[in-house]
């Protein structure tokens, strides 16, 4: 459909016009007049920024304040052959190796590269270390909460209420005599 500049026809009158063509399905398009000055928009050069332009006049590829020198002789060697840099094609020889070993392989390379740590705690409950950083007033009291919590689920599973404690519970009630521990040892500190 792109018109170039010599499909232009003049009539009569001297006025020139686009003549009328066919249709791939077999209509035929009207004969068009255009004026003088006009150009198709097939032919309208694509609109560039100022940023871009002066965008793709910087971009060389090269440092900024190379001699003129020094930038010639750089653009001579660019539009020669292009010499890979060695280290690159090592790169593409490893890439070219993995593809190679199937999905489940490379998963399990991948997987035996993989170390499994898992955090180690020094001290049975981790609210040990921290009487340092709060008030000793504030973890004692948090301390008796707990204490409370814990006598009132030994209640009940003594008075029948609760007759099969849960893991979490059974694992509550056993931390009662180190909370006792604490709490003694914070009595000490906040008479001090």
């Amino acid at each position: 459909m792109a018109m170039a500049a010599a499909a232009y026809e003049l009539d009569a009158d001297g006025t020139k016009f686009i003549p009328a063509t066919q249709r791939p399905d077999g209509t035929w398009r009207k004969p068009r007049r255009v004026r003088d000055g006009y150009v198709p928009q097939e032919e309208v050069p694509l609109y560039e920024s100022k940023g871009k332009q002066f965008k793709a006049r910087q971009s060389t590829g090269l440092p900024v304040g190379l001699t003129p020198e020094i930038v010639a002789e750089a653009q001579k060697k660019k539009s020669g052959t292009i010499q890979p840099i060695p280290g690159m094609i090592i790169n593409v020889e490893k890439k070219k190796k993995k593809k190679k070993k199937s999905g489940a392989e490379e998963a399990a390379e991948k997987l035996a590269k993989c170390e499994i740590t898992e955090p180690t705690f020094t001290s049975p409950s981790p609210s040990v270390s921290t009487p340092s950083t709060t008030d000793p007033a504030k973890r004692l009291k948090n301390l008796r909460k707990k204490l409370r919590d814990i006598e009132t689920l030994e209640e009940k599973v003594k008075s029948g209420i609760l007759k099969t404690p849960d893991k979490d519970q059974k694992e509550k009630m056993s931390k009662k005599p180190s909370i006792l521990k604490e709490i003694e040892v914070l009595e000490k500190e906040v008479s001090e």
